[in-house]
């Protein structure tokens, strides 16, 4: 038995008695192991979990690249799109002369 076991066995002892606490601990460990035997297909296991921060950071990394291609992009239709006003303007001022 572990420490919770005995201490759980050892409360019930003093008010139901040896063999009925004695009862009542291992009904409940059974009824753990049983509702663990039901949900641990569920659990993540170690590897699960550095395999899903193995994918997350990929994406993450993903995710910067393109980013990164974005910011590039939107730099040259900025610079194109100034370059084309003060052409623009420079024409209008020349015309107005």
């Amino acid at each position: 038995m572990v420490v919770s076991e005995i201490t759980l066995f050892n409360t019930l002892k003093a008010k139901l008695g040896e063999q009925e606490a004695q009862t009542v601990v291992e009904g409940i460990k059974q009824a753990v192991s049983e509702e663990f035997q039901t949900h641990k297909d569920r659990l993540v296991t170690k590897d699960d979990f550095h395999g899903e921060t193995r994918d997350v950071r990929l994406a993450i990394e993903g995710l910067k690249a393109d980013m990164e291609r974005g910011f590039k992009e939107n730099l040259k239709w900025t610079v194109g799109t100034i370059i084309a006003c003060t052409g623009i303007i420079i024409t209008l001022m020349k015309l107005v002369k």
